[in-house]
C-alpha cells in the first residue's frame, strides 16, 4: 500500500477501497439483498418526490412554458454525469460513492470536501423533501376531510409557521424503517416507487385531455436567462440518482447492476419529467402554474373540476415525497459509515448492527440533525445550496473518471464511458454552467459551507485518518529496522 501518490496526495486505491469494504463478498456487516429491480427502484425512489411535485412551479416562474427546456437541460448535466458514476460505481462498487471515487483519484482533501458536500446533497435535501412532504400532507387532508393542520405546526418560521411537524414525522418514520434492515427498506421504497410512477402517469392522462397548444405561448419568454435559472432549479429535481451507488454493498452483482440501473433511471425519470411539465402547463398555461404549492393536485383539480383526481395526485405525493426522504437518509448513512471506516469521522457511524445488519447509532444521528431545518426552515432557503453542492460534487466525479483512467488504466470496468474524453469534460462544463445560474448569493454561501469543511478537515479528518496512521506506522516500522 502506497499512500501517497507521486505528486504528493493522500490516495487510497481502488483495490484497497474494495478490498477493505468486501464489496466483491459481503460489505462490511451489511448483506447483498437488492437485486437490479429493486435497485431501479431505490434509484427512483430517490429521486422522484419534492423537486417534480412542489419544485415543478417554482421552474415554471423562471423559464415559462421553456421549462420542458429546462428540464431537458438539467437531464443533459445528469447524463453526462451518469456515465461517470456507472464506470465508477461498476469499478470502486463500495457504500462510499462520490466520496470514495474522489479518494481513490483526487486524494483524501478532495475526499473529505466532497463527503462535506454530500451532507448537504443528501442530508439537507431530506430537510427540503420533508418540507415538501407536509405541503402535501395538507393538500391530501384538505381534499379528504376539508381540514388542514394549523400553519403553526406545519410549516417554518419562514413561512409563517412556528415547527414543521409533519416533516420531522417523516424524518422519524424513515429513520424506524431504515434501521430495521435493508430488505425490509428496499421493499418499501420498490413500492412506493411503483405507486408514484403509476400516479404521475395518471397526472399525465388528466392533463392532456385539456391539453391546449395556445398555453405553450410565448414558449421562452425569459429568454436563455430564463431557461438557465429554470434548468438550475429543475436540476433538483434529478438529485439522489448518484444514491444508487451508496448501495454498493448491498446489492447482488454490484459491478452489472449498479451502472445499469443508474442509466435506466435517469432515462425513466427524464421521460417522466418532461412530460409532467408540457402537460401541466399545457392544461392551464404557465401562470397559473408558477409559485403554486401543491402544483399538480392544482391541475388537476381545475381540469377535472372536483377535488377527488388532486385528492389521489396528493396521496401519489405523500408517498412518493416520503420514499424520497427513506432513500436519501439511507445514502446519507453509508456515506457517513465510508468517512467513518476511514477515520475522518467519529467510529460510531460505522458500527453496524449484528441483528438487523444496519447502522443503527448512525441512522438515528442523522435523523435527528436533519430533523431540525425540517422543522424550522423554509423549502427555498435549502434547495439553492443543496443544488450548488450537487453540481459540485458532480464535477469532481467527472473529474475523478479522467484522473483513475489515467492512473489505473488497467482498472476492471464492466462500463465505460462512452466518448472518452469529451463525455466527462462536457459533465464538468455543464455542471459549472448549471452552478452559474444559481446566483452570486448562492455562490457565497457555498464558498462558506466549503471554508467550514476544510477547517473541520485541518482540525479532525487529518488527524484521525487511518491511512495516515498506517503510513507513519510503516515509516516508523522501516526506521526501526
Amino acid at each position: 500500500m502506497s499512500p501517497k501518490s507521486p505528486n504528493g496526495l493522500r490516495i487510497k486505491s481502488p483495490d484497497q477501497l474494495v478490498a477493505e469494504s468486501g464489496a466483491d463478498l459481503e460489505g462490511h456487516g451489511l448483506k447483498r439483498t437488492m437485486g437490479l429491480f429493486q435497485l431501479v427502484c431505490f434509484g427512483v425512489g430517490a429521486i422522484v418526490g419534492t423537486g417534480i411535485f412542489v419544485g415543478l412551479s417554482d421552474s415554471v416562474a423562471e423559464a415559462g412554458p421553456a421549462v420542458a427546456v429546462s428540464f431537458v437541460l438539467a437531464a443533459v448535466t445528469c447524463i453526462f454525469t451518469a456515465f461517470s458514476f456507472a464506470e465508477l460505481g461498476g469499478a470502486i462498487p463500495v457504500s462510499g460513492s462520490s466520496y470514495s471515487f474522489a479518494y481513490a483519484s483526487l486524494g483524501e482533501r478532495v475526499a473529505f470536501l466532497v463527503g462535506w458536500c454530500l451532507f448537504l446533497e443528501y442530508g439537507v435535501s431530506v430537510s427540503a423533501v420533508a418540507v415538501g412532504w407536509s405541503q402535501y400532507l395538507n393538500e391530501l387532508l384538505n381534499s379528504l376531510t376539508g381540514w388542514e393542520l394549523p400553519a403553526a405546526l406545519s410549516a417554518g418560521p419562514g413561512e409563517g409557521g412556528a415547527v414543521n411537524l409533519p416533516a420531522v414525522v417523516v424524518i422519524l418514520l424513515a429513520a424506524v424503517l431504515l434501521v430495521r434492515g435493508i430488505r425490509e427498506s428496499a421493499g418499501a421504497t420498490a413500492a412506493m416507487a411503483v405507486l408514484k410512477i403509476g400516479i404521475l402517469l395518471l397526472f399525465l392522462a388528466i392533463a392532456f385531455t385539456a391539453f391546449e397548444d395556445g398555453n405553450l405561448t410565448p414558449f421562452a419568454g425569459a429568454g436563455v436567462s430564463g431557461i438557465t435559472a429554470g434548468a438550475s432549479l429543475a436540476f433538483f429535481s434529478f438529485i439522489g440518482f448518484d444514491a444508487v451507488t451508496t448501495a454498493g454493498e448491498e446489492v447482488k452483482d454490484p459491478r452489472r447492476n449498479i451502472p445499469l440501473a443508474i442509466m435506466i433511471c435517469i432515462g425513466v425519470v427524464t421521460l417522466l419529467y418532461v412530460a409532467v411539465a408540457l402537460a401541466a402547463i399545457g392544461a392551464l398555461g404557465s401562470d397559473a402554474v408558477a409559485d403554486k404549492p401543491a402544483a399538480l393536485s392544482l391541475v388537476v383539480n381545475e381540469v377535472t373540476g372536483s377535488t377527488v383526481g388532486g385528492g389521489v395526485i396528493a396521496f401519489g405525493a405523500v408517498v412518493a415525497i416520503a420514499s424520497v426522504v427513506l432513500a436519501v437518509m439511507y445514502g446519507q448513512t453509508r456515506i457517513l459509515m465510508s468517512m467513518s471506516r476511514d477515520g475522518l469521522m467519529p467510529r460510531v457511524f460505522e458500527r453496524v448492527s449484528p441483528r438487523t445488519s444496519t447502522p443503527v447509532a448512525n441512522t438515528w444521528i442523522v435523523a435527528a440533525v436533519v430533523a431540525v431545518p425540517a422543522a424550522f426552515s423554509s423549502l427555498d432557503v435549502v434547495v439553492g445550496l443543496t443544488t450548488i453542492g450537487t453540481l459540485a460534487i458532480m464535477a469532481v466525479v467527472n473529474i475523478a473518471v479522467l484522473a483513475l483512467r489515467r492512473s489505473h488504466p488497467g482498472l476492471r470496468r464492466t462500463f465505460r464511458v462512452p466518448l472518452y474524453p469529451v463525455s466527462p469534460l462536457l459533465g464538468v462544463g455543464f455542471c459549472l454552467y448549471l452552478i452559474w445560474g444559481t446566483g452570486w448569493s448562492t455562490w457565497v454561501q457555498f464558498a462558506v459551507f466549503l471554508a467550514v469543511g476544510a477547517v473541520v478537515y485541518a482540525l479532525y479528518g487529518r488527524r484521525g485518518s487511518r491511512l495516515a496512521k498506517a503510513a507513519d506506522q510503516a515509516l516508523n516500522g522501516g526506521s526501526a529496522q
